[in-house]
C-alpha cells in the first residue's frame, strides 16, 4: 500500500527515433525537435524533446510501476523548467504527498531532472487507484 511520503524514481532516456515516432504520433514536426541546423541557431543550439514526450515518463511509471496496474490519471499539472536532449540521462522522481484513503486517491509531486540534479520538468499528480491508495 501506498502512503504519503513514500518515494519512487525511474531513469530514462530518450533517443532521436523517440522523439521521430512522436512527431509522426501527434503530427507535431517542429523543426526544435527534428532539424540539427535549424536549433542550431535557437537558444539550446541543438535539437529538444517534445515536453509532452518528456513529460510521458510520468504516465509509464503511474500506469506500470508506481502505483502500477489500475492506476487512473485524473490530472497533470506540469512545469516546464529546462530543455530536454537526446541521448541524455534524466530521473524522474516522486514522492506522495497525500493519500484519500476513503476515495483512493494520491497526490503525488513529480520531477524529472537531469544529471546535474537540476528540474526539467516539475509537476503535481492526481491519481485514482482502488488497490494501492488504501
Amino acid at each position: 500500500m501506498i502512503k504519503q511520503g513514500d518515494t519512487y524514481s525511474h531513469k530514462v532516456k530518450f533517443t532521436q527515433a523517440d522523439v521521430v515516432k512522436f512527431a509522426e504520433v501527434t503530427g507535431d514536426f517542429n523543426p526544435i525537435h527534428l532539424d540539427s541546423e535549424y536549433a542550431a541557431k535557437t537558444i539550446f543550439k541543438k535539437p529538444i524533446v517534445h515536453g509532452f514526450l518528456s513529460g510521458a515518463v510520468f504516465s509509464k511509471v503511474f500506469g506500470t510501476l508506481f502505483p502500477g496496474e489500475g492506476t487512473i490519471y485524473l490530472s497533470q499539472e506540469m512545469k516546464f523548467m529546462a530543455p530536454v536532449f537526446v541521448e541524455e540521462q534524466y530521473e524522474a522522481r516522486f514522492e506522495v504527498a497525500e493519500v484519500n484513503t476513503e476515495k483512493h486517491i494520491g497526490i503525488v509531486n513529480c520531477s524529472l531532472v537531469n544529471s546535474q540534479n537540476a528540474p526539467a520538468i516539475v509537476g503535481i499528480a492526481k491519481l485514482k487507484n482502488d488497490t494501492q491508495f488504501v
